[in-house]
């Protein structure tokens, strides 16, 4: 079936372009010069996307954007701006677009801008896009999960620069990945970095690639992490660890969709939608020169906020059920069970790691319980955890280090001394595992975990 593509623009040698270049793509362009004309178009025909520029005779092409959002959102709209006028795009997408294309306009950018708009809107036609939220790998049915749930949904269908804001632990990842497989990038890459990782002296490299010979130790031609994204999502998390002179490199390369390895002359044009996401509060790191207003303002086009485990307790039974699933599968236990109590006891603590502190609370637990059904004495919550003798140990080491520990160091802290007690038990019993875990008190299995989980083996 013939998709049908309306194009907005009071300019004739525009329209006449747009309309050529979209039959040879086998599309049906209706073309309209001004706004009226475009809203007649729309009510009385079935578009599949929508192509308008920002100035037209009788309004400009964000009231249009509005106006389709209001009517028919699951028509694609892109908006063709000026040159350059990326403060007008960023308008334009806030208010709903799919994507923007600039004047003058690149044939290749246009045609992949319309596939995958269109490729969306087949999704919608097809509803393959539930609406109940059926097909996210987000677990949680509070009414925080299913507000997040749907937001997703909608952030799927625009190609805007998304900054996901949350607590560390949280799963920005897990949604940034999400919005990556709800769009119409979904069969193409999606490339995670942590920024924080990435040596500073390397960074240019790994972003944008270099040619052989560009510096010493540049032994051979090196792609980097915009190309590799080429067509999919890049994911740049912990994006506050950038520091300042990379931010300025990201920030052109936002900007001007194109990138110059080290050592080319010419930049490439890259086509990657950005996600980013950090820990830290990025308003305040802008206050405090930490990180450039103006390159915020590109990547926080739409600001996507997640919620902290303790703000969906009620989830944490589902949650919780799901992760006994992958633990039972990670370690191959015919069965894996939790009593209601230590539901209970998990439902009622705070968790300041958030669900990756829940993973771990329950990995050790699956380890501890016996018959593999976990009772509320092997739920372990940090708390519980130290004595008052190991408090004062705890302090006498501030004390010594200059080391404020925190609570999310006392796992850390507790994961040393249980290493060095195995360490010992295996020394006593000349490395004989299953002595070492008898004088341990515990299982051969718990003790083969442990040494995995402690990095021992």
């Amino acid at each position: 079936m013939v998709k049908n593509v309306l194009i907005v623009d009071d300019e004739p040698d525009i329209r006449e372009l747009l309309e050529i270049t979209l039959s040879r793509m086998d599309l049906e362009p209706y073309a309209a010069a001004n706004l009226n004309d475009a809203k007649n178009i729309l009510s009385g025909q079935t578009i599949d996307l929508c192509l308008t520029d920002m100035k037209l005779p009788d309004g400009n092409g964000i009231e249009f954007v509005t106006h389709i959002q209001d009517t028919c959102p699951e028509i694609p709209v892109a908006v063709i701006t000026a040159y350059g006028n990326m403060d007008t795009a960023i308008k334009a997408l806030k208010a709903g677009a799919f994507d923007f294309v600039s004047k003058p306009i690149d044939l290749k950018a246009l045609r992949k801008l319309v596939s995958g708009a269109l490729k969306l809107s087949a999704n919608e036609t097809t509803n393959e896009r539930s609406t109940d939220n059926s097909t996210s790998r987000l677990i949680g049915t509070s009414a925080e999960m299913q507000k997040l749930n749907k937001t997703i949904s909608k952030l799927a269908r625009s190609q805007a620069p998304v900054y996901i804001r949350g607590e560390s632990g949280v799963g920005k990842e897990l949604v940034a990945k999400e919005i990556h497989l709800q769009g119409p990038r979904h069969d193409q890459a999606f490339l995670p970095v942590n920024c924080g990782a990435i040596p500073t002296e390397l960074m240019e490299s790994e972003f944008f690639g270099h040619l052989k010979g560009s510096f010493t130790g540049a032994t051979s031609d090196k792609q980097g992490l915009f190309e590799a994204a080429q067509g999919g999502t890049l994911f740049l998390d912990e994006v506050a660890e950038l520091p300042l002179h990379m931010q300025v490199k990201l920030l052109r390369a936002i900007q001007e969709r194109a990138i110059k390895p080290i050592g080319k002359q010419e930049e490439i044009k890259v086509d990657v939608r950005i996600l980013s996401a950090t820990h830290k509060d990025l308003t305040q790191e802008v206050e405090e020169g930490n990180f450039r207003q103006d390159l915020f303002y590109r990547i926080n086009v739409i600001e996507l906020p997640v919620p902290p485990l303790r703000d969906i307790s009620e989830d944490i039974e589902i949650l919780t059920q799901h992760i006994l699933e992958k633990i039972k599968e990670n370690y191959v236990l015919d069965n894996l069970t939790i009593e209601n109590d230590a539901l209970a006891k998990l439902s009622s603590y705070s968790f300041p790691g958030n669900i990756r502190e829940l993973e771990n609370i329950l990995e050790r637990a699956a380890t501890l319980c016996d018959d593999n059904n976990i009772c509320i004495n092997d739920i372990q919550l940090p708390e519980e955890n130290s004595t008052p003798a190991e408090e004062n140990s705890l302090d006498n080491l501030t004390e010594q280090s200059s080391i404020t520990l925190r609570k999310d160091q006392l796992e850390e802290y507790l994961e040393e001394k249980e290493k060095k007690a195995i360490t010992a038990a295996l020394e006593q019993t000349r490395w004989n595992k299953t002595a070492a875990a008898k004088l341990l008190g515990i299982s051969f299995r718990q003790l083969r975990y442990r040494l995995k989980k402690l990095g021992l083996e």
